[in-house]
């Protein structure tokens, strides 16, 4: 398995995704090899990906909470 990336290191890089993205789609429609709809459509999508991360960074302490209680409960199976 290879090594884990931080919620800080993802979110960096799909930040960096969605600058590419902003770049690259213009262009991409402009030259009829995308069209409009599907670059709206991929630049929600990344989007979602980047508020879901930030939601979970937001969230960490909460969310790593909520699992170890769970899994106390289930009597630490996971």
């Amino acid at each position: 398995m290879s090594e884990k990336v931080s919620i800080t290191g993802q979110i960096a890089e799909v930040q960096r995704e969605i600058a590419l993205r902003r770049n690259v789609y213009p262009i991409r429609v402009r030259d009829r090899k995308m069209k409009q709809a599907e670059a709206d459509l991929c630049m929600r999508r990344i989007e979602a990906v980047l508020a879901t991360l930030m939601f979970c960074q937001a969230n960490e302490a909460d969310i790593r909470a909520f699992i170890a209680a769970k899994s106390e409960k289930s009597g630490g199976a996971s």
